[in-house]
Protein backbone atom coordinates (compact mmCIF):
# COMPACT_ATOMS: atom_id res chain seq x y z
CA UNK A 1 0.00 0.00 0.00
CA UNK A 2 2.96 2.02 1.07
CA UNK A 3 4.93 1.60 -2.49
CA UNK A 4 1.20 2.30 -3.92
CA UNK A 5 0.50 5.68 -2.58
CA UNK A 6 4.47 7.11 -3.21
CA UNK A 7 3.74 6.24 -6.49
CA UNK A 8 0.44 7.77 -6.87
CA UNK A 9 2.17 10.93 -6.25
CA UNK A 10 2.23 13.37 -9.16
CA UNK A 11 4.81 15.83 -9.83
CA UNK A 12 3.91 19.40 -8.26
CA UNK A 13 1.56 17.89 -5.80
CA UNK A 14 2.24 19.42 -2.22
CA UNK A 15 0.36 17.21 0.07
CA UNK A 16 0.07 17.48 3.60
CA UNK A 17 2.02 21.30 3.17
CA UNK A 18 -0.06 23.89 4.82
CA UNK A 19 0.49 26.07 2.59
CA UNK A 20 -1.15 23.87 -0.16
CA UNK A 21 -3.58 21.80 2.16
CA UNK A 22 -5.89 20.33 0.24
CA UNK A 23 -6.26 16.74 -0.02
CA UNK A 24 -5.82 14.83 -3.10
CA UNK A 25 -6.58 10.95 -3.48
CA UNK A 26 -3.79 11.55 -6.20
CA UNK A 27 -1.43 12.42 -4.08
CA UNK A 28 -1.89 10.07 -1.03
CA UNK A 29 1.44 9.51 0.43
CA UNK A 30 2.92 6.23 1.70
CA UNK A 31 2.77 7.76 4.92
CA UNK A 32 -0.29 8.45 5.18
CA UNK A 33 -2.35 6.60 8.30
CA UNK A 34 -4.55 5.65 5.49
CA UNK A 35 -4.37 6.16 1.83
CA UNK A 36 -7.47 4.88 0.94
CA UNK A 37 -9.64 7.26 3.38
CA UNK A 38 -10.43 10.90 2.64
CA UNK A 39 -9.45 13.45 5.53
CA UNK A 40 -12.38 15.70 6.74
CA UNK A 41 -12.24 18.53 3.59
CA UNK A 42 -8.49 19.46 3.75
CA UNK A 43 -5.95 18.45 6.03
CA UNK A 44 -6.03 21.66 8.57
CA UNK A 45 -9.84 20.71 8.45
CA UNK A 46 -9.47 17.89 9.40
CA UNK A 47 -6.44 18.66 11.98
CA UNK A 48 -8.62 21.10 13.99
CA UNK A 49 -11.59 19.04 14.00
CA UNK A 50 -9.57 16.22 15.37
CA UNK A 51 -8.45 18.18 17.85
CA UNK A 52 -11.45 19.38 19.03
CA UNK A 53 -13.37 16.73 19.41
CA UNK A 54 -10.74 15.20 21.41
CA UNK A 55 -10.68 18.32 23.99
CA UNK A 56 -14.17 17.59 24.41
CA UNK A 57 -13.83 13.30 24.32
CA UNK A 58 -11.21 14.14 27.31
CA UNK A 59 -12.40 16.33 29.41
CA UNK A 60 -15.67 14.24 29.94
CA UNK A 61 -13.25 11.25 30.46
CA UNK A 62 -10.80 13.35 32.94
CA UNK A 63 -14.10 14.80 34.91
CA UNK A 64 -15.49 10.68 34.77
CA UNK A 65 -11.96 9.78 36.70
CA UNK A 66 -12.23 12.28 39.66
CA UNK A 67 -15.65 11.53 40.22
CA UNK A 68 -14.94 7.82 40.07
CA UNK A 69 -11.98 8.54 42.33
CA UNK A 70 -13.86 10.49 45.14
CA UNK A 71 -16.02 7.58 44.73
CA UNK A 72 -13.80 4.90 45.67
CA UNK A 73 -12.07 6.82 48.39
CA UNK A 74 -16.06 7.39 49.71
CA UNK A 75 -16.27 3.60 49.71
CA UNK A 76 -12.84 2.37 50.94
CA UNK A 77 -11.82 5.08 53.32
CA UNK A 78 -14.86 6.81 54.36
CA UNK A 79 -14.27 10.32 52.68
CA UNK A 80 -13.59 12.61 49.86
CA UNK A 81 -10.17 14.17 49.60
CA UNK A 82 -10.73 18.04 49.55
CA UNK A 83 -8.53 20.96 50.56
CA UNK A 84 -9.94 21.01 54.14
CA UNK A 85 -9.41 17.48 54.60
CA UNK A 86 -6.81 16.46 51.87
CA UNK A 87 -6.29 12.59 53.52
CA UNK A 88 -7.89 10.04 55.20
CA UNK A 89 -7.06 11.38 59.08
CA UNK A 90 -10.61 11.13 60.24
CA UNK A 91 -10.63 7.34 59.04
CA UNK A 92 -9.77 4.46 61.75
CA UNK A 93 -6.20 3.43 61.55
CA UNK A 94 -7.54 -0.35 60.67
CA UNK A 95 -9.74 0.97 57.99
CA UNK A 96 -7.10 2.61 56.71
CA UNK A 97 -4.70 -0.23 56.55
CA UNK A 98 -7.49 -2.94 54.64
CA UNK A 99 -8.09 -0.70 52.22
CA UNK A 100 -4.45 -0.45 51.06
CA UNK A 101 -3.92 -4.20 51.67
CA UNK A 102 -6.69 -5.36 50.18
CA UNK A 103 -6.57 -2.50 47.10
CA UNK A 104 -2.89 -3.56 46.33
CA UNK A 105 -3.64 -7.21 46.50
CA UNK A 106 -6.55 -6.62 43.96
CA UNK A 107 -4.39 -4.38 41.94
CA UNK A 108 -1.85 -6.50 41.75
CA UNK A 109 -3.42 -10.04 40.63
CA UNK A 110 -5.16 -7.82 37.62
CA UNK A 111 -2.10 -5.96 36.47
CA UNK A 112 -0.82 -9.65 36.34
CA UNK A 113 -3.10 -10.78 34.32
CA UNK A 114 -3.61 -7.39 32.30
CA UNK A 115 0.41 -8.02 31.62
CA UNK A 116 1.12 -11.42 31.31
CA UNK A 117 -2.24 -12.91 29.45
CA UNK A 118 -3.14 -9.89 27.42
CA UNK A 119 -1.39 -7.02 24.71
CA UNK A 120 0.87 -5.14 26.79
CA UNK A 121 0.06 -1.32 27.46
CA UNK A 122 2.83 0.74 25.58
CA UNK A 123 3.95 4.26 27.45
CA UNK A 124 2.40 7.60 26.33
CA UNK A 125 5.74 8.29 24.69
CA UNK A 126 5.76 5.15 23.01
CA UNK A 127 2.10 5.74 21.88
CA UNK A 128 3.57 9.43 20.90
CA UNK A 129 6.27 7.71 18.64
CA UNK A 130 3.21 5.39 16.78
CA UNK A 131 3.14 2.35 19.10
CA UNK A 132 -0.72 1.67 19.04
CA UNK A 133 -2.35 1.30 22.25
CA UNK A 134 -4.90 -1.66 22.51
CA UNK A 135 -8.07 0.08 23.72
CA UNK A 136 -9.60 -1.92 26.38
CA UNK A 137 -6.33 -3.02 27.65
CA UNK A 138 -5.69 0.67 28.32
CA UNK A 139 -9.11 1.21 29.79
CA UNK A 140 -8.14 -1.56 32.04
CA UNK A 141 -4.83 -0.07 32.94
CA UNK A 142 -6.28 3.53 33.75
CA UNK A 143 -8.83 2.32 35.36
CA UNK A 144 -6.11 0.01 37.64
CA UNK A 145 -4.47 3.70 38.26
CA UNK A 146 -7.34 5.26 39.73
CA UNK A 147 -7.95 2.80 41.84
CA UNK A 148 -5.11 2.21 43.67
CA UNK A 149 -5.34 6.17 44.34
CA UNK A 150 -8.30 5.65 45.69
CA UNK A 151 -7.27 2.98 48.01
CA UNK A 152 -4.51 5.37 49.35
CA UNK A 153 -1.29 3.91 47.74
CA UNK A 154 1.05 6.31 47.46
CA UNK A 155 0.91 7.53 43.29
CA UNK A 156 -0.18 10.00 40.83
CA UNK A 157 -3.43 9.98 39.27
CA UNK A 158 -2.28 12.24 36.32
CA UNK A 159 -0.74 9.31 33.90
CA UNK A 160 -4.27 7.29 33.63
CA UNK A 161 -6.04 10.27 31.79
CA UNK A 162 -2.97 10.92 29.64
CA UNK A 163 -2.69 7.59 28.53
CA UNK A 164 -6.72 7.43 27.89
CA UNK A 165 -6.29 10.29 25.62
CA UNK A 166 -3.61 8.98 24.05
CA UNK A 167 -5.79 5.99 23.02
CA UNK A 168 -9.21 7.77 22.18
CA UNK A 169 -6.43 10.26 19.86
CA UNK A 170 -5.20 7.19 17.63
CA UNK A 171 -8.37 5.95 17.30
CA UNK A 172 -10.47 9.14 16.29
CA UNK A 173 -7.43 9.80 14.01
CA UNK A 174 -8.04 6.89 12.11
CA UNK A 175 -12.03 8.18 11.96
CA UNK A 176 -10.88 11.79 10.86
CA UNK A 177 -8.70 10.08 8.47
CA UNK A 178 -5.79 12.48 10.13
CA UNK A 179 -2.29 12.53 8.09
CA UNK A 180 0.75 10.30 9.87
CA UNK A 181 3.11 13.89 9.86
CA UNK A 182 0.26 15.26 12.15
CA UNK A 183 -0.53 11.73 13.90
CA UNK A 184 2.49 12.27 16.58
CA UNK A 185 1.65 16.08 17.55
CA UNK A 186 -2.23 15.24 18.04
CA UNK A 187 -1.91 11.98 19.94
CA UNK A 188 1.06 13.76 22.01
CA UNK A 189 -1.62 17.29 22.46
CA UNK A 190 -4.54 14.60 23.38
CA UNK A 191 -2.31 13.20 25.94
CA UNK A 192 -1.53 16.66 27.79
CA UNK A 193 -5.18 17.08 27.46
CA UNK A 194 -5.80 14.65 29.96
CA UNK A 195 -3.87 16.22 32.54
CA UNK A 196 -5.26 19.44 31.91
CA UNK A 197 -9.03 18.30 32.69
CA UNK A 198 -8.21 15.78 35.65
CA UNK A 199 -6.32 18.98 37.26
CA UNK A 200 -8.12 21.86 35.55
CA UNK A 201 -4.90 23.23 34.58
CA UNK A 202 -4.91 24.02 30.67
CA UNK A 203 -1.62 26.18 31.10
CA UNK A 204 0.15 22.86 32.27
CA UNK A 205 -1.09 20.91 29.98
CA UNK A 206 -0.32 22.74 26.98
CA UNK A 207 2.93 22.93 27.91
CA UNK A 208 3.37 19.17 28.77
CA UNK A 209 2.73 18.61 24.97
CA UNK A 210 5.45 21.05 24.24
CA UNK A 211 8.04 21.36 26.08
CA UNK A 212 7.79 17.68 27.49
CA UNK A 213 6.20 15.33 24.64
CA UNK A 214 6.89 16.92 21.62
CA UNK A 215 9.88 20.00 22.38
CA UNK A 216 8.10 21.54 19.84
CA UNK A 217 7.07 25.46 20.12
CA UNK A 218 5.93 25.91 16.50
CA UNK A 219 2.95 28.31 16.54
CA UNK A 220 0.41 25.63 15.02
CA UNK A 221 1.31 22.60 17.72
CA UNK A 222 1.42 25.92 20.63
CA UNK A 223 -2.09 26.76 19.52
CA UNK A 224 -3.41 23.47 19.21
CA UNK A 225 -1.91 22.39 22.31
CA UNK A 226 -3.45 25.40 24.70
CA UNK A 227 -6.44 24.57 22.31
CA UNK A 228 -7.06 21.42 23.76
CA UNK A 229 -6.29 21.58 27.22
CA UNK A 230 -8.35 24.44 27.78
CA UNK A 231 -11.21 22.61 26.15
CA UNK A 232 -10.74 19.65 28.22
CA UNK A 233 -10.06 21.67 31.39
CA UNK A 234 -13.62 23.59 30.73
CA UNK A 235 -15.59 20.32 29.64
CA UNK A 236 -14.52 19.01 32.73
CA UNK A 237 -15.43 21.00 35.33
CA UNK A 238 -19.00 20.67 33.60
CA UNK A 239 -18.90 17.13 35.00
CA UNK A 240 -16.65 17.51 38.75
CA UNK A 241 -17.18 21.55 39.09
CA UNK A 242 -14.01 23.53 40.23
CA UNK A 243 -12.52 24.13 43.22
CA UNK A 244 -9.22 25.41 44.51
CA UNK A 245 -6.92 22.16 45.03
CA UNK A 246 -4.17 23.16 47.09
CA UNK A 247 -5.03 26.24 49.62
CA UNK A 248 -2.34 28.23 50.07
CA UNK A 249 -4.57 30.58 52.40
CA UNK A 250 -4.05 35.18 51.95
CA UNK A 251 -0.56 35.91 50.77
CA UNK A 252 1.13 38.73 49.94
CA UNK A 253 1.59 39.27 46.21
CA UNK A 254 4.47 41.56 46.61
CA UNK A 255 8.13 39.81 45.76
CA UNK A 256 10.33 41.68 48.38
CA UNK A 257 13.89 41.49 48.07
CA UNK A 258 14.26 38.80 50.76
CA UNK A 259 11.52 36.69 48.47
CA UNK A 260 14.06 36.83 45.65
CA UNK A 261 16.56 35.53 48.01
CA UNK A 262 14.43 32.59 49.56
CA UNK A 263 13.89 31.68 45.56
CA UNK A 264 17.18 31.83 45.03
CA UNK A 265 18.13 29.56 47.76
CA UNK A 266 15.37 26.76 47.70
CA UNK A 267 16.26 26.31 43.99
CA UNK A 268 19.27 25.19 44.66
CA UNK A 269 18.17 23.27 47.56
CA UNK A 270 15.66 21.90 46.60
CA UNK A 271 17.07 21.35 42.68
CA UNK A 272 19.28 18.55 44.45
CA UNK A 273 16.48 17.23 46.21
CA UNK A 274 14.29 16.75 42.65
CA UNK A 275 17.49 15.30 40.82
CA UNK A 276 17.81 12.74 43.77
CA UNK A 277 14.07 12.12 43.15
CA UNK A 278 14.11 11.96 39.59
CA UNK A 279 16.72 9.50 39.98
CA UNK A 280 15.10 7.38 42.35
CA UNK A 281 12.14 7.32 40.41
CA UNK A 282 13.71 5.73 36.99
CA UNK A 283 15.80 3.55 39.43
CA UNK A 284 12.35 2.48 40.80
CA UNK A 285 10.61 2.07 36.73
CA UNK A 286 14.05 0.54 35.50
CA UNK A 287 13.52 -2.42 38.46
CA UNK A 288 9.63 -2.86 38.52
CA UNK A 289 8.24 -5.87 39.27
CA UNK A 290 7.49 -8.12 36.26
CA UNK A 291 5.92 -11.89 35.72
CA UNK A 292 4.97 -13.19 38.98
CA UNK A 293 6.90 -11.10 41.31
CA UNK A 294 3.98 -8.24 41.32
CA UNK A 295 1.73 -10.56 43.35
CA UNK A 296 3.83 -10.40 46.09
CA UNK A 297 5.89 -7.19 45.85
CA UNK A 298 2.77 -5.03 45.84
CA UNK A 299 0.86 -6.58 48.69
CA UNK A 300 3.84 -6.40 50.38
CA UNK A 301 4.08 -2.37 49.65
CA UNK A 302 0.54 -1.79 50.74
CA UNK A 303 1.46 -4.08 54.49
CA UNK A 304 4.38 -1.48 54.93
CA UNK A 305 2.18 1.94 53.28
CA UNK A 306 -0.54 0.68 56.20
CA UNK A 307 2.13 0.58 58.76
CA UNK A 308 3.57 3.68 58.11
CA UNK A 309 0.34 5.37 57.61
CA UNK A 310 -0.94 4.79 61.49
CA UNK A 311 1.51 7.97 62.32
CA UNK A 312 1.57 9.22 59.13
CA UNK A 313 -1.55 9.20 57.38
CA UNK A 314 -0.43 11.78 55.00
CA UNK A 315 1.68 9.62 52.99
CA UNK A 316 -1.15 7.72 51.79
CA UNK A 317 -3.01 8.92 48.13
CA UNK A 318 -1.23 11.10 45.23
CA UNK A 319 0.51 13.51 47.79
CA UNK A 320 -2.76 16.05 48.34
CA UNK A 321 -2.02 15.60 51.67
CA UNK A 322 1.45 15.99 52.26
CA UNK A 323 1.52 19.20 49.69
CA UNK A 324 -1.45 20.47 51.81
CA UNK A 325 0.35 20.20 55.04
CA UNK A 326 3.12 22.04 53.88
CA UNK A 327 1.01 24.86 51.84
CA UNK A 328 -0.92 25.42 55.07
CA UNK A 329 2.23 24.75 57.74
CA UNK A 330 2.86 26.56 61.06
CA UNK A 331 5.64 29.06 60.93
CA UNK A 332 6.93 27.34 63.89
CA UNK A 333 10.59 25.65 64.07
CA UNK A 334 9.29 22.72 66.02
CA UNK A 335 7.28 21.93 62.86
CA UNK A 336 9.95 20.98 60.94
CA UNK A 337 10.59 17.84 62.27
CA UNK A 338 6.91 16.63 60.72
CA UNK A 339 7.74 18.09 57.73
CA UNK A 340 11.46 16.28 56.79
CA UNK A 341 9.57 12.77 58.36
CA UNK A 342 6.76 13.47 56.02
CA UNK A 343 9.06 14.28 53.09
CA UNK A 344 10.99 11.00 53.72
CA UNK A 345 8.20 8.94 53.97
CA UNK A 346 6.60 10.15 51.22
CA UNK A 347 9.79 9.88 48.57
CA UNK A 348 10.25 6.15 49.84
CA UNK A 349 6.82 5.05 50.18
CA UNK A 350 5.97 6.34 46.21
CA UNK A 351 9.48 4.57 45.46
CA UNK A 352 8.67 1.96 47.01
CA UNK A 353 5.09 1.64 45.36
CA UNK A 354 6.13 1.92 41.89
CA UNK A 355 9.59 -0.42 42.43
CA UNK A 356 6.68 -3.19 43.38
CA UNK A 357 4.89 -3.05 40.52
CA UNK A 358 2.46 -0.39 40.40
CA UNK A 359 1.60 1.82 37.54
CA UNK A 360 0.88 5.92 38.11
CA UNK A 361 2.78 9.34 37.68
CA UNK A 362 5.04 11.34 40.30
CA UNK A 363 3.50 14.82 39.33
CA UNK A 364 1.51 15.13 42.52
CA UNK A 365 4.05 13.49 44.73
CA UNK A 366 6.73 15.79 43.48
CA UNK A 367 4.46 18.41 44.06
CA UNK A 368 4.40 16.91 47.90
CA UNK A 369 7.97 16.79 48.34
CA UNK A 370 8.61 19.92 47.04
CA UNK A 371 5.64 21.64 49.34
CA UNK A 372 7.58 20.03 52.54
CA UNK A 373 10.64 21.17 52.04
CA UNK A 374 9.55 24.56 50.75
CA UNK A 375 7.81 25.08 54.01
CA UNK A 376 10.39 24.10 56.20
CA UNK A 377 13.09 26.07 54.50
CA UNK A 378 10.53 28.88 55.20
CA UNK A 379 10.21 28.31 58.54
CA UNK A 380 13.95 29.46 59.04
CA UNK A 381 13.80 31.62 56.49
CA UNK A 382 10.64 33.42 58.23
CA UNK A 383 12.20 33.93 61.87
CA UNK A 384 15.09 35.95 59.81
CA UNK A 385 12.74 37.94 57.44
CA UNK A 386 9.45 37.89 58.70
CA UNK A 387 7.76 39.53 55.34
CA UNK A 388 5.77 36.97 54.15
CA UNK A 389 3.05 33.95 54.58
CA UNK A 390 4.41 30.46 54.77
CA UNK A 391 2.26 29.04 51.92
CA UNK A 392 4.06 31.42 49.32
CA UNK A 393 7.31 29.24 50.78
CA UNK A 394 5.89 26.07 50.32
CA UNK A 395 4.79 27.16 46.57
CA UNK A 396 7.84 27.95 45.89
CA UNK A 397 9.38 24.98 47.15
CA UNK A 398 6.95 23.04 45.10
CA UNK A 399 7.69 24.58 41.88
CA UNK A 400 11.36 24.57 42.08
CA UNK A 401 11.22 20.61 43.09
CA UNK A 402 8.89 19.18 40.27
CA UNK A 403 10.79 21.33 37.84
CA UNK A 404 13.87 20.39 38.59
CA UNK A 405 12.58 16.14 38.77
CA UNK A 406 10.61 16.93 35.54
CA UNK A 407 13.19 19.10 34.04
CA UNK A 408 10.49 21.07 32.49
CA UNK A 409 10.12 24.46 34.44
CA UNK A 410 7.40 25.64 32.26
CA UNK A 411 5.22 23.16 33.08
CA UNK A 412 6.19 22.79 36.46
CA UNK A 413 5.35 26.24 37.38
CA UNK A 414 1.90 27.21 35.95
CA UNK A 415 0.85 23.42 37.29
CA UNK A 416 1.29 23.96 40.96
CA UNK A 417 0.68 28.06 40.29
CA UNK A 418 -3.26 26.74 38.25
CA UNK A 419 -3.29 24.21 41.55
CA UNK A 420 -3.54 26.86 44.05
CA UNK A 421 -4.68 29.45 42.26
CA UNK A 422 -1.60 31.75 43.34
CA UNK A 423 -1.83 35.35 42.71
CA UNK A 424 -0.04 36.04 39.19
CA UNK A 425 2.72 37.98 40.85
CA UNK A 426 4.59 35.33 42.29
CA UNK A 427 5.61 33.75 39.01
CA UNK A 428 8.78 36.16 39.33
CA UNK A 429 9.97 34.19 42.60
CA UNK A 430 8.63 31.28 40.88
CA UNK A 431 10.25 31.60 37.83
CA UNK A 432 13.84 32.34 39.52
CA UNK A 433 13.26 29.10 41.97
CA UNK A 434 12.31 27.46 39.13
CA UNK A 435 15.31 28.25 36.77
CA UNK A 436 17.87 27.70 39.69
CA UNK A 437 16.47 24.19 40.61
CA UNK A 438 16.44 23.42 36.85
CA UNK A 439 20.00 24.23 36.15
CA UNK A 440 20.73 22.64 39.56
CA UNK A 441 18.84 19.47 38.87
CA UNK A 442 20.16 19.01 35.23
CA UNK A 443 24.25 19.55 37.44
CA UNK A 444 23.88 17.29 39.77
CA UNK A 445 21.78 14.82 37.23
CA UNK A 446 24.89 15.35 35.11
CA UNK A 447 27.03 14.00 37.60
CA UNK A 448 25.22 11.23 38.75
CA UNK A 449 25.08 9.84 34.89
CA UNK A 450 28.91 11.07 34.42
CA UNK A 451 27.41 12.76 31.84
CA UNK A 452 27.52 16.75 32.00
CA UNK A 453 24.40 16.85 29.81
CA UNK A 454 22.25 15.28 31.86
CA UNK A 455 19.43 13.49 32.34
CA UNK A 456 15.75 13.48 29.97
CA UNK A 457 12.40 14.74 31.29
CA UNK A 458 10.90 11.50 33.23
CA UNK A 459 7.87 10.58 34.72
CA UNK A 460 8.22 6.47 34.79
CA UNK A 461 7.78 4.66 32.17
CA UNK A 462 4.04 6.14 31.21
CA UNK A 463 4.76 9.58 31.06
Amino acid sequence: MAAKGTAMLQPGAHAGHWDNDEFQMAGARGDDLDPNRKPLGSRSVALITTVLVLGVLIGACAGALTLLLYTIEHIALGFVETPELPGPFLTHPVRRALSLIIGASCAALLWWLLRTKTQAVPSVRQAVRGTLMPVWQTVAHVLLQIFIVGCGLSVGREVAPRELGAMLAQRLCRWTGLHRADLQTVVAIAAAAGLAGVYNAPLAGGFFAVEILLADVSAVTVGLSFACAALAAWVATLIKGTHTFYAIGQVDAIFTPDLMGFALIAGLVVGVCGAWFRRGAQWAESHKASGAAILWQLPLAGCITAAIAIWIPQVMGNGRATAQMGFAGRPELAFIPLLLLSFAAKAVVTLMTIRAGASGGVLTPGIALGASMGCALGIVWIQLFDTNSIGVYALIGACALLSASQNAPLMAMTLVMELTEAPSNLYVPVALACAVATVTGTLVAGRQAGNRNGLPSFETSNV
